[in-house]
C-alpha cells in the first residue's frame, strides 16, 4: 500500500480534493491530508476525515502532534507529497524555502518527490513572478501536472489555470508511486514506440465555424499515458482538446483530419498504432475565406467530401504498418456488430467497441461516454471478442496496453 500525503491548498478547486481522496482509496492507496487554513474555507476537515478515515491536520503548533515533532513525521512517513490545487502562496512558498504554517514547513522538510497540480487564475499563473516560481520548482525536481486550460469559476476569466480533472491526477500520482516505478521498470513495452491519436478533428466551414464531434480525448490521452507508464515511446497526435498533456509523452497538436493523417505519417515507424481520435468523416469541399452572413440567398449549401481514413490508410499499409494496428468503434447501435464490419473493412488487429449514446447509463452521466471518466467496451478481435466490466478509462487504457504488450510480445517471439 503506497502512502500519500495530500496537501490542499486554499483554492476554489479544493473540492475536487474529495473526489481525488475517494478514487486514490478505492486503487488501494493510504491518504493522510494537511489542509492550508484556506483550504478550510472551502472543504471541511470533517468531509476530508470522512473520506480518509485519517485525523485531517491543520495546525503547526498542534499541541499533541508536535509532542512528536508531527511535522517531520508527516513529511517522512509517506511515498509522495501531492500538493493540490497548488496556489499561487504556496508555489511562492515552495519557491523561497518559507516553513511559516504546517504546509510549507512539511514541504521544506520534506525528502519524498512532490508533485505539485497548479490551481490558480490565468493572470495569475502568467505572472512572471509564478512563472519564476514555477521554473525553479521545477529545476529543484518538484513534478508538475497541468494546469489545464479552460473556464474558470469567476465569471468571464478563461485560459490556463484549472486544476487538471482527476483522473489525469491520478494517473500523475500513480506515475510517481514506488510501485509505478516498479511496474515501469518490468517494461511490457520498453522499447517499443506506441503512437496514439485522440481527441476530435474541427473541419471549418469558414474563419468561423467548424465541424466538429463530442469527444473530449479522455481516453486517448489515458492510452498514451498507459502506454508510458508501461516503458514505452509514446508520440500522442491529438485534436483539439481541453485536458492536460500526458505526462511523458511527446506531444503533436493538430485541428483537421488532414493534419492528423500528415502527424501520423510523420511519427511512424511504431510498433504499436492506436487510432482512439474521432475523426470527421467530412470535411467542407471549399471552406469560405470570409464569414458566411444570413441574408437574402437563404440557408447555404455545404458540398462535403470524405477525409482521408487514418485507420484504413495505416492498417492497410504495404511498407512501416505497425505490428499492432488497433481502431476504436463509437457506435449507438448494434455496437459488437459495426465493429466487426469496421474490423472486416479496415483491415486493423482489433477494433475497441463502446456505446457513446446519451443514455448508455455508462459512469452514471447523463451525457454518457463521450467527455465523462468512465467506459465501457467490447475488443474485438477476428478470433472473438472479449466484453470488458465498466471502468474508469484509465483502467481501459491500462488493460489495453497490457494486452498490446502481450500481443507484440508474441509477434516479437515468432520472428
Amino acid at each position: 500500500m503506497n502512502r500519500i500525503l495530500l496537501i490542499i491548498g486554499g483554492g476554489i478547486a479544493a473540492y475536487k480534493c474529495l473526489d481525488l481522496i475517494r478514487r486514490l482509496r478505492e486503487r488501494g492507496h493510504h491518504v493522510r491530508v494537511v489542509m492550508t487554513r484556506a483550504a478550510t474555507e472551502f472543504i471541511t476537515p470533517l468531509s476530508v476525515g470522512a473520506l480518509t478515515n485519517e485525523r485531517v491536520f491543520t495546525d503547526l503548533f498542534d499541541l499533541d502532534d508536535e509532542r512528536e515533532i508531527g511535522h517531520i513525521r508527516l513529511a517522512r512517513d509517506c511515498d509522495l507529497v501531492v500538493v493540490a490545487p497548488g496556489t499561487a502562496d504556496l508555489m511562492a512558498k515552495m519557491a523561497g524555502g518559507h516553513a511559516n504554517d504546517l504546509a510549507s514547513t512539511i514541504l521544506l522538510a520534506s525528502d519524498k518527490p512532490v508533485l505539485i497540480a497548479p490551481a490558480m487564475n490565468p493572470r495569475m499563473w502568467l505572472n512572471p513572478a509564478t512563472r519564476r516560481n514555477a521554473a525553479l520548482l521545477s529545476a529543484d525536481g518538484v513534478t508538475f501536472v497541468g494546469p489545464g486550460v479552460g473556464e474558470m469559476a469567476e465569471r468571464g476569466e478563461a485560459g490556463p489555470g484549472r486544476l487538471v480533472e482527476v483522473p489525469e491526477l491520478v494517473e500523475a500520482i500513480e506515475r510517481l508511486l514506488p510501485t509505478a516505478t516498479m511496474k515501469d521498470a518490468d517494461g511490457l513495452l520498453a522499447g517499443c514506440h506506441v503512437l496514439v491519436t485522440s481527441g476530435p478533428t474541427h473541419e471549418p466551414i469558414d474563419p468561423v465555424r467548424y465541424i466538429a464531434n463530442r469527444s473530449s480525448g479522455k481516453q486517448g490521452h489515458a492510452i498514451a499515458a498507459a502506454a508510458a507508464a508501461l516503458g514505452a515511446r509514446v508520440t500522442l497526435v491529438s485534436g483539439p482538446v481541453a485536458i492536460a498533456d500526458p505526462v511523458g509523452v511527446l506531444v503533436h497538436r493538430v485541428e483537421t483530419a488532414a493534419e492528423m493523417m500528415e502527424a501520423v505519417r510523420g511519427a511512424l515507424p511504431a510498433d504499436v498504432a492506436v487510432f482512439a481520435a474521432a475523426v470527421a468523416d467530412w470535411r467542407v469541399d471549399r471552406a469560405a475565406s470570409d464569414k458566411i452572413k444570413k441574408g437574402a440567398q437563404g440557408v447555404p449549401k455545404l458540398a462535403l467530401i470524405e477525409n482521408p481514413d487514418i485507420l484504413k490508410t495505416i492498417a492497410s499499409g504495404r511498407s512501416g504498418r505497425p505490428k499492432l494496428v488497433i481502431g476504436f468503434a463509437a457506435e449507438t447501435s448494434n455496437v459488437v456488430a459495426h465493429a466487426r464490419e469496421k474490423l472486416r473493412t479496415k483491415g486493423a488487429d482489433w477494433i475497441v467497441a463502446n456505446d457513446v449514446s446519451h443514455d448508455s447509463g455508462i459512469g452514471g452521466s447523463q451525457s454518457g461516454v463521450m467527455g465523462g471518466d468512465a467506459n465501457l467496451v467490447h475488443l474485438v478481435r477476428a478470433d472473438g471478442v472479449e466484453s470488458w466490466p465498466e471502468a474508469s478509462k484509465s483502467e481501459v487504457a491500462r488493460r489495453l496496453m497490457i494486452a498490446a504488450a502481450g500481443a507484440i510480445g508474441k509477434s516479437n517471439k515468432g520472428r
